[in-house]
Protein backbone atom coordinates (compact mmCIF):
# COMPACT_ATOMS: atom_id res chain seq x y z
CA UNK A 1 0.00 0.00 0.00
CA UNK A 2 1.25 3.49 -0.86
CA UNK A 3 2.01 5.67 2.14
CA UNK A 4 -0.43 8.33 3.29
CA UNK A 5 0.04 11.54 1.28
CA UNK A 6 0.55 14.35 3.80
CA UNK A 7 -0.10 17.91 2.65
CA UNK A 8 1.15 20.80 4.75
CA UNK A 9 -1.34 23.58 4.03
CA UNK A 10 0.52 26.89 3.85
CA UNK A 11 -2.60 28.50 2.43
CA UNK A 12 -2.27 32.25 2.87
CA UNK A 13 -0.15 32.03 6.01
CA UNK A 14 2.75 33.52 4.07
CA UNK A 15 0.88 36.84 4.37
CA UNK A 16 1.76 37.69 0.78
CA UNK A 17 5.51 37.59 1.49
CA UNK A 18 7.63 35.38 -0.78
CA UNK A 19 10.43 35.02 1.79
CA UNK A 20 7.93 33.85 4.41
CA UNK A 21 6.56 31.36 1.87
CA UNK A 22 10.06 29.97 1.29
CA UNK A 23 10.63 29.61 5.03
CA UNK A 24 7.38 27.65 5.15
CA UNK A 25 8.64 25.35 2.41
CA UNK A 26 11.78 24.72 4.45
CA UNK A 27 9.71 23.92 7.55
CA UNK A 28 7.41 21.59 5.61
CA UNK A 29 10.36 19.77 4.05
CA UNK A 30 12.07 19.35 7.41
CA UNK A 31 8.84 18.04 8.95
CA UNK A 32 8.79 15.25 6.37
CA UNK A 33 5.52 16.01 4.58
CA UNK A 34 4.95 15.00 0.98
CA UNK A 35 3.63 18.31 -0.31
CA UNK A 36 3.09 21.93 0.63
CA UNK A 37 -0.01 23.67 -0.66
CA UNK A 38 -0.66 27.34 -1.32
CA UNK A 39 -3.75 29.10 -2.70
CA UNK A 40 -3.93 30.66 -6.16
CA UNK A 41 -6.43 33.45 -6.69
CA UNK A 42 -7.03 36.99 -7.76
CA UNK A 43 -9.08 38.75 -5.12
CA UNK A 44 -11.04 40.52 -7.85
CA UNK A 45 -12.05 37.12 -9.29
CA UNK A 46 -12.76 35.53 -5.91
CA UNK A 47 -14.95 37.98 -3.99
CA UNK A 48 -16.98 41.08 -4.60
CA UNK A 49 -15.64 44.23 -3.01
CA UNK A 50 -18.40 44.33 -0.41
CA UNK A 51 -18.26 40.64 0.60
CA UNK A 52 -18.29 40.12 4.36
CA UNK A 53 -15.63 38.20 6.25
CA UNK A 54 -16.31 34.91 7.97
CA UNK A 55 -16.76 35.07 11.74
CA UNK A 56 -13.34 33.54 12.41
CA UNK A 57 -11.72 36.03 10.00
CA UNK A 58 -13.21 38.94 11.91
CA UNK A 59 -11.55 37.61 15.07
CA UNK A 60 -8.09 37.16 13.53
CA UNK A 61 -7.76 40.15 11.16
CA UNK A 62 -8.60 43.85 10.95
CA UNK A 63 -12.37 43.93 11.40
CA UNK A 64 -12.58 47.23 9.52
CA UNK A 65 -11.34 45.84 6.21
CA UNK A 66 -13.49 43.87 3.79
CA UNK A 67 -12.82 40.27 2.75
CA UNK A 68 -11.66 41.64 -0.60
CA UNK A 69 -9.13 43.96 1.04
CA UNK A 70 -7.85 41.14 3.22
CA UNK A 71 -7.43 38.73 0.31
CA UNK A 72 -5.87 41.37 -1.94
CA UNK A 73 -2.92 41.52 0.42
CA UNK A 74 -2.54 37.72 0.38
CA UNK A 75 -2.21 37.21 -3.38
CA UNK A 76 0.90 35.71 -4.93
CA UNK A 77 1.48 36.45 -8.61
CA UNK A 78 2.63 34.21 -11.45
CA UNK A 79 6.32 35.03 -11.03
CA UNK A 80 6.12 34.16 -7.34
CA UNK A 81 4.36 30.89 -8.17
CA UNK A 82 7.21 29.98 -10.52
CA UNK A 83 9.76 30.87 -7.84
CA UNK A 84 8.00 28.84 -5.15
CA UNK A 85 7.55 25.80 -7.37
CA UNK A 86 11.23 25.89 -8.31
CA UNK A 87 12.19 26.23 -4.64
CA UNK A 88 10.04 23.19 -3.79
CA UNK A 89 11.73 21.17 -6.54
CA UNK A 90 15.13 22.10 -5.15
CA UNK A 91 14.04 20.96 -1.70
CA UNK A 92 12.44 17.74 -2.95
CA UNK A 93 8.89 18.47 -1.87
CA UNK A 94 5.77 18.60 -4.07
CA UNK A 95 4.37 22.06 -4.81
CA UNK A 96 0.57 22.27 -4.76
CA UNK A 97 -1.87 25.14 -4.91
CA UNK A 98 -5.65 25.40 -4.82
CA UNK A 99 -6.99 27.45 -7.74
CA UNK A 100 -10.05 29.56 -6.90
CA UNK A 101 -10.86 30.77 -10.41
CA UNK A 102 -10.52 29.50 -13.98
CA UNK A 103 -7.65 31.88 -14.76
CA UNK A 104 -5.68 30.42 -11.84
CA UNK A 105 -6.28 26.91 -13.21
CA UNK A 106 -4.73 27.99 -16.50
CA UNK A 107 -1.82 29.60 -14.69
CA UNK A 108 -1.11 26.45 -12.65
CA UNK A 109 -1.40 24.34 -15.79
CA UNK A 110 1.42 26.33 -17.39
CA UNK A 111 3.52 25.38 -14.35
CA UNK A 112 2.98 21.69 -15.11
CA UNK A 113 0.79 20.87 -12.12
CA UNK A 114 -0.03 17.16 -11.90
CA UNK A 115 -2.36 17.32 -8.89
CA UNK A 116 -5.20 19.81 -8.53
CA UNK A 117 -6.60 20.44 -5.06
CA UNK A 118 -10.16 21.80 -5.13
CA UNK A 119 -11.07 23.65 -1.92
CA UNK A 120 -14.42 23.24 -0.20
CA UNK A 121 -15.62 26.66 -1.27
CA UNK A 122 -15.34 25.74 -4.95
CA UNK A 123 -17.21 22.43 -4.90
CA UNK A 124 -20.29 24.03 -6.49
CA UNK A 125 -18.28 26.15 -8.95
CA UNK A 126 -19.29 24.39 -12.18
CA UNK A 127 -16.97 26.33 -14.54
CA UNK A 128 -13.98 25.66 -12.29
CA UNK A 129 -14.82 21.96 -11.89
CA UNK A 130 -15.31 21.55 -15.63
CA UNK A 131 -12.00 23.29 -16.39
CA UNK A 132 -10.03 21.17 -13.92
CA UNK A 133 -11.77 18.00 -15.07
CA UNK A 134 -10.81 18.70 -18.68
CA UNK A 135 -7.11 18.58 -17.73
CA UNK A 136 -7.44 14.88 -16.83
CA UNK A 137 -5.06 15.23 -13.88
CA UNK A 138 -5.29 13.76 -10.38
CA UNK A 139 -7.79 15.69 -8.27
CA UNK A 140 -8.08 16.03 -4.48
CA UNK A 141 -11.50 17.36 -3.55
CA UNK A 142 -12.35 18.89 -0.16
CA UNK A 143 -15.95 18.62 1.00
CA UNK A 144 -16.46 21.05 3.86
CA UNK A 145 -20.08 22.27 4.23
CA UNK A 146 -21.21 19.50 1.85
CA UNK A 147 -23.99 16.97 1.66
CA UNK A 148 -23.57 13.70 -0.24
CA UNK A 149 -25.63 15.31 -3.01
CA UNK A 150 -23.10 18.18 -3.29
CA UNK A 151 -20.25 15.69 -3.53
CA UNK A 152 -22.06 13.62 -6.13
CA UNK A 153 -22.64 16.72 -8.24
CA UNK A 154 -18.97 17.70 -8.19
CA UNK A 155 -17.80 14.16 -8.95
CA UNK A 156 -20.21 13.97 -11.87
CA UNK A 157 -18.92 17.22 -13.39
CA UNK A 158 -15.30 16.15 -12.98
CA UNK A 159 -15.92 12.70 -14.45
CA UNK A 160 -17.92 13.97 -17.42
CA UNK A 161 -15.14 16.48 -18.11
CA UNK A 162 -12.54 13.73 -18.24
CA UNK A 163 -11.12 13.21 -14.75
CA UNK A 164 -11.60 9.98 -12.83
CA UNK A 165 -8.56 9.90 -10.53
CA UNK A 166 -10.19 11.65 -7.59
CA UNK A 167 -9.56 11.50 -3.85
CA UNK A 168 -12.32 12.98 -1.70
CA UNK A 169 -11.41 14.65 1.59
CA UNK A 170 -13.88 14.87 4.43
CA UNK A 171 -13.62 18.35 5.93
CA UNK A 172 -15.23 20.87 8.27
CA UNK A 173 -14.57 24.51 7.39
CA UNK A 174 -14.91 26.07 10.84
CA UNK A 175 -11.56 27.46 12.07
CA UNK A 176 -10.88 25.85 14.48
CA UNK A 177 -13.35 22.98 14.16
CA UNK A 178 -14.94 21.88 17.47
CA UNK A 179 -14.21 18.21 18.08
CA UNK A 180 -17.94 17.48 18.36
CA UNK A 181 -18.40 18.70 14.77
CA UNK A 182 -15.59 16.68 13.15
CA UNK A 183 -17.73 13.60 12.36
CA UNK A 184 -14.86 11.45 11.09
CA UNK A 185 -17.30 8.65 10.39
CA UNK A 186 -18.55 10.71 7.43
CA UNK A 187 -15.25 9.93 5.70
CA UNK A 188 -16.25 6.26 5.67
CA UNK A 189 -19.73 7.21 4.45
CA UNK A 190 -18.15 9.05 1.51
CA UNK A 191 -15.91 6.09 0.71
CA UNK A 192 -18.81 3.64 0.70
CA UNK A 193 -21.18 5.94 -1.18
CA UNK A 194 -18.87 6.78 -4.09
CA UNK A 195 -16.27 3.97 -4.04
CA UNK A 196 -13.44 6.51 -4.02
CA UNK A 197 -10.19 6.89 -2.17
CA UNK A 198 -10.75 9.17 0.82
CA UNK A 199 -8.81 11.44 3.12
CA UNK A 200 -9.28 14.21 5.62
CA UNK A 201 -8.59 17.95 5.63
CA UNK A 202 -8.32 19.07 9.24
CA UNK A 203 -9.04 22.38 10.93
CA UNK A 204 -9.15 21.25 14.57
CA UNK A 205 -6.65 22.38 17.18
CA UNK A 206 -3.90 19.85 17.74
CA UNK A 207 -2.86 16.72 15.86
CA UNK A 208 -5.06 13.95 17.30
CA UNK A 209 -7.83 14.03 14.70
CA UNK A 210 -5.72 13.65 11.52
CA UNK A 211 -3.91 10.76 13.23
CA UNK A 212 -7.27 9.16 14.02
CA UNK A 213 -8.33 9.70 10.40
CA UNK A 214 -5.32 7.73 9.18
CA UNK A 215 -6.24 4.89 11.55
CA UNK A 216 -9.71 4.93 9.95
CA UNK A 217 -8.34 4.67 6.43
CA UNK A 218 -7.52 8.20 5.24
CA UNK A 219 -5.06 8.09 2.34
CA UNK A 220 -4.51 11.85 2.20
CA UNK A 221 -4.14 14.25 5.13
CA UNK A 222 -4.14 18.02 4.82
CA UNK A 223 -3.37 20.32 7.75
CA UNK A 224 -2.72 24.06 8.04
CA UNK A 225 0.57 25.18 9.54
CA UNK A 226 2.28 28.48 10.25
CA UNK A 227 5.68 29.77 11.21
CA UNK A 228 4.15 31.55 14.21
CA UNK A 229 0.59 31.35 15.54
CA UNK A 230 0.80 34.93 16.77
CA UNK A 231 1.23 36.36 13.26
CA UNK A 232 -1.56 38.55 11.88
CA UNK A 233 -3.78 36.77 9.37
CA UNK A 234 -6.99 34.75 9.11
CA UNK A 235 -5.63 31.22 9.58
CA UNK A 236 -2.56 31.41 11.83
CA UNK A 237 -4.30 30.71 15.14
CA UNK A 238 -5.96 27.54 13.82
CA UNK A 239 -2.69 26.24 12.31
CA UNK A 240 0.04 23.96 13.61
CA UNK A 241 3.39 25.29 14.75
CA UNK A 242 6.47 23.85 12.99
CA UNK A 243 7.10 21.51 15.92
CA UNK A 244 3.49 20.33 15.94
CA UNK A 245 3.66 19.66 12.20
CA UNK A 246 6.75 17.52 12.67
CA UNK A 247 5.10 15.57 15.50
CA UNK A 248 1.99 15.00 13.40
CA UNK A 249 4.03 13.55 10.54
CA UNK A 250 5.95 11.22 12.88
CA UNK A 251 2.70 10.07 14.50
CA UNK A 252 0.99 9.44 11.15
CA UNK A 253 3.93 7.39 9.90
CA UNK A 254 3.87 5.34 13.13
CA UNK A 255 0.13 4.71 12.84
CA UNK A 256 0.60 3.82 9.19
CA UNK A 257 3.11 1.12 10.13
CA UNK A 258 0.81 -0.12 12.89
CA UNK A 259 -2.19 -0.60 10.58
CA UNK A 260 -0.47 -3.54 8.86
CA UNK A 261 -1.95 -5.96 6.33
CA UNK A 262 -4.88 -7.29 8.35
CA UNK A 263 -3.63 -10.90 8.44
CA UNK A 264 -3.92 -12.18 12.02
CA UNK A 265 -0.85 -14.24 12.84
CA UNK A 266 2.15 -13.92 15.17
CA UNK A 267 4.42 -11.13 14.03
CA UNK A 268 8.09 -11.71 13.36
CA UNK A 269 9.00 -9.81 16.53
CA UNK A 270 6.74 -11.86 18.82
CA UNK A 271 7.49 -15.39 17.65
CA UNK A 272 10.28 -15.59 20.20
CA UNK A 273 7.74 -15.05 23.00
CA UNK A 274 5.45 -17.94 22.08
CA UNK A 275 7.16 -20.68 24.12
CA UNK A 276 7.99 -18.30 26.96
CA UNK A 277 4.49 -17.04 27.73
CA UNK A 278 2.30 -20.00 26.70
CA UNK A 279 1.87 -23.05 28.91
CA UNK A 280 2.33 -26.81 28.71
CA UNK A 281 0.86 -29.71 30.64
CA UNK A 282 3.25 -30.54 33.51
CA UNK A 283 3.31 -32.77 36.57
CA UNK A 284 1.65 -31.13 39.57
CA UNK A 285 3.55 -33.53 41.86
CA UNK A 286 5.84 -36.51 41.54
CA UNK A 287 4.11 -39.14 39.40
CA UNK A 288 5.07 -42.82 39.25
CA UNK A 289 5.17 -44.79 36.01
CA UNK A 290 1.78 -46.37 35.38
CA UNK A 291 -0.21 -43.82 37.39
CA UNK A 292 -3.30 -42.36 35.72
CA UNK A 293 -3.21 -38.65 34.87
CA UNK A 294 -5.93 -36.82 36.81
CA UNK A 295 -7.11 -33.27 37.44
CA UNK A 296 -5.08 -33.45 40.63
CA UNK A 297 -1.67 -34.71 39.54
CA UNK A 298 -1.23 -32.63 36.39
CA UNK A 299 -1.51 -28.88 35.81
CA UNK A 300 -0.47 -26.20 33.31
CA UNK A 301 2.62 -24.03 33.60
CA UNK A 302 5.10 -22.18 31.44
CA UNK A 303 7.04 -22.73 29.19
CA UNK A 304 4.98 -23.75 26.19
CA UNK A 305 7.46 -26.28 24.82
CA UNK A 306 5.46 -29.38 25.78
CA UNK A 307 1.92 -30.63 25.20
CA UNK A 308 -0.50 -27.74 24.77
CA UNK A 309 -3.21 -27.41 27.45
CA UNK A 310 -5.68 -27.51 24.56
CA UNK A 311 -5.05 -31.31 24.65
CA UNK A 312 -5.93 -31.48 28.36
CA UNK A 313 -8.85 -33.86 27.97
CA UNK A 314 -6.80 -36.17 25.74
CA UNK A 315 -4.17 -36.50 28.47
CA UNK A 316 -6.59 -37.11 31.35
CA UNK A 317 -7.10 -40.83 32.00
CA UNK A 318 -3.90 -41.95 30.28
CA UNK A 319 -1.17 -43.74 32.22
CA UNK A 320 2.29 -42.27 32.80
CA UNK A 321 4.84 -43.96 30.55
CA UNK A 322 7.62 -43.10 33.02
CA UNK A 323 8.28 -41.43 36.33
CA UNK A 324 7.69 -37.65 36.30
CA UNK A 325 9.04 -35.16 38.79
CA UNK A 326 6.98 -32.12 39.83
CA UNK A 327 6.94 -29.45 37.06
CA UNK A 328 8.35 -31.88 34.49
CA UNK A 329 6.73 -31.67 31.05
CA UNK A 330 4.27 -34.48 30.52
CA UNK A 331 4.79 -36.73 27.51
CA UNK A 332 2.47 -39.46 26.36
Amino acid sequence: MDKVFIIAEAGVNHNGNIDTAKKMIDVAYEAGVDAIKFQSFKASKLVSENAKKAEYQLKTTNSQESQYQMLKGLEIDYTQHVELKRFCEQRGITFLSSPCDVESVDMLNTLGMEIYKIPSGEITNFPLLKKIGSLKKKVILSTGMCTLSDIEGALTVLAKSGTENITVLHCNTEYPTPFKDVNLSAMITIKNAFKVEVGYSDHTNGIEIPIAAVAMGARVIEKHFTLDKSMVGPDHKASLSPDELRKMVISIRNVELAIGNGIKKPSESEYKNLDIVRKSIVANCNIKKGEIFTETNITTKRPGTGISPMHWENVLGQRAIKDFKKDELIII
